[in-house]
């Protein structure tokens, strides 16, 4: 099934999709602070983003803090005020970019009303006017309420609530014209998207989002992709064309290829300046997530195409790991390297991502145990605080210097051959 995959989406690899640094959204030196509601306190579309940037462009100089907290609406909640949450959860870190996700507690779970919308858009229009006079020149994304769940079980009143988030989210659009700010769907798509899933199965699409509002990890991965689109995120790691008539690598993208050899075996080492999106297809959400999106398309092509070739099958390794047979069809139309399950650049952006999730719970645990609670300030407190920031940094470093991409071994070998 995978090999069908490999294919289909190599063959939708289009022009726009090929990589575009200059045009991504988030440029060295900055910190992002994503700030929301329980949606973003998750921690799971946030950590999916971050992953990507800090894989796909490893020498960028990137920050990312997550400041979301559950319950949140535009005039703050249970992590204080607004004026408190933004004083405390945002000003601090200094970002250069800001994105901001409320809605969803503001509507109430209720039919559209006209008073809880003004107090949203007055709400909204004020965090906006306070970040921008307290950070100058700051990058504030808003991103549109992600979706209620009125798809795979019935609505719980005429229209649903995901309509009237979609009012709110044309809203934002608007004020984002007026403003100069920039904006996120993460609600459309994966509305059409969840549609797909219920499609496929529909009981593995209601755990896409359990409760209806928060999703799983699959649905977190919809959102993501939403985010990272609007981000402007290259859709390609690496290309790479063997000619081996010629005997030379026609095409390469994204990397460096060298020492590469056509005899009966072909092989060759390849530099890469970006590693994959790491996804975990052994987890059901995910997986229909990917079977139900463009995710792979839009942001995973690690495309490999070799010809012609006069075996009829070839076996590929990549530093000595078997990866698979693949007949000389598929390799002549190209293998997307980044959906096979256990290749070492997936290996190696998956360890990237475990540390982006040690590196957001050191500084969840800093803030939410230690900083908020911890009140009035205790003898110890502050050096906690400092003791766990400079943690965090390590963690950060660590995470930059695993995403470096390593130079590997390629060899293709026609199958039967000792």
């Amino acid at each position: 099934m995978y090999r069908k995959i490999i294919r289909l989406s190599c063959l939708l690899l289009s022009a726009a999709g090929l990589f575009a640094q200059g045009s991504f959204f988030l440029k060295s030196g900055d910190t992002v602070v994503f700030y929301g509601d329980s949606i973003t306190d998750q921690r799971l579309y946030t950590t999916f983003a971050e992953t990507y940037a800090v894989t796909r462009f490893p020498n960028l100089d990137l920050k990312f803090v997550h400041s979301g907290w559950g319950g949140d609406r535009v005039s703050g909640g249970g992590g204080g005020p607004i004026d408190v949450r933004l004083t405390r959860d945002v000003y601090p870190y200094r970002p250069t970019v800001m994105t901001i996700m409320l809605g969803m507690n503001d509507g109430r779970y209720r039919t559209f009303d006209q008073e809880l919308f003004d107090t949203y858009a007055a709400g909204v229009k004020s965090i906006v006017k306070n970040v921008k006079s307290t950070i100058p020149g700051i990058r504030i994304m808003l991103i549109e309420p992600s979706p209620y769940d009125d798809v795979t079980r019935p609505p719980l009143f005429t229209d649903g609530y995901n309509a009237v988030l979609v009012r709110y989210g044309k809203f934002l659009r608007e004020l984002a014209r007026s403003e100069s700010l920039s904006t996120a769907d993460l609600n459309s798509s994966v509305v059409e998207e969840l549609g797909k899933a219920n499609t496929i199965d529909p009981e593995g699409a209601k755990k896409l989002l359990p409760d209806r509002v928060h999703p799983g990890a699959g649905g977190h991965l919809l959102m993501a992709k939403a985010l990272l689109k609007s981000w402007n995120a290259p859709a390609t790691v690496t290309v790479v064309e063997i000619d081996t008539a010629s005997g030379i690598a026609a095409r390469s993208e994204n990397t460096n290829v060298t020492g590469l050899k056509v005899e009966s075996a072909i092989s060759w080492d390849q530099a890469d300046k970006a590693l994959p999106m790491p996804l975990d297809m052994k987890d059901a959400g995910v997986a229909l997530a990917v079977r139900s999106s463009d995710v792979i398309q839009a942001l995973n092509q690690e495309l490999l195409r070799v010809g012609p070739l006069p075996a009829m099958r070839y076996r590929l390794k990549i530093d000595g790991e078997d990866l698979g047979v693949f007949t000389k069809e598929q390799l002549s139309d190209g293998i997307n390297l980044a959906v096979l399950p256990s290749t070492p650049m997936l290996k190696q952006a998956a360890e990237v991502h475990a540390i982006t999730l040690r590196h957001n719970n050191i500084h969840f645990v800093r803030w939410r145990q230690v900083q908020v609670p911890l009140e009035p300030a205790l003898a110890h407190k502050q050096a906690a605080m400092d003791a766990l920031d400079a943690l965090d940094s390590d963690l950060i470093q660590q995470q930059h210097a695993a995403a470096q991409p390593k130079p590997h071994h390629y060899e293709l070998t026609p199958e039967g051959a000792q």
